[in-house]
């Protein structure tokens, strides 16, 4: 077997994640994350839309975790974050941390905001 080691450049990965909170660099994060290229913030939920706009010139894809389950968001975020040519991914919160971390080791611009379980 041939092992490669991952570059992540200046995104770093979700190490993990529990009840409440997110593991993302090594940093424990409590609430909603939202993590890149610029780093780890914060973030307010569907309604903290400035941010999530604010990656449409380094981001190709943002991935939305909805928590433990699968869960629509508001129509006029993803019209938003559409309109400002981001492709928008929603999935639950696990398998948002699983394929963030997989694209990221590929190089892929793209960010995650996530909502905890």
């Amino acid at each position: 077997m041939r092992l490669n080691e991952i570059t992540y450049n200046n995104a770093a990965p979700v190490d993990g994640y529990g009840p409440g909170f997110f593991r993302i660099g090594g940093q424990v994060f409590e609430g909603a994350v939202l993590t890149g290229p610029s780093g780890t913030i914060a973030w307010g939920g569907y309604s903290d839309t400035a941010p999530l706009l604010d990656l449409s010139e380094v981001v190709d894809v943002l991935f939305i975790g909805t928590g433990a389950d699968l869960a629509h968001i508001p129509t006029d975020l993803r019209t938003s974050l559409e309109s400002a040519g981001i492709g928008v991914e929603i999935m639950n919160s696990p398998a948002a941390c699983r394929t963030y971390n997989v694209l990221l080791s590929e190089g892929r611009r793209i960010a995650l905001a996530l909502i905890p379980a």
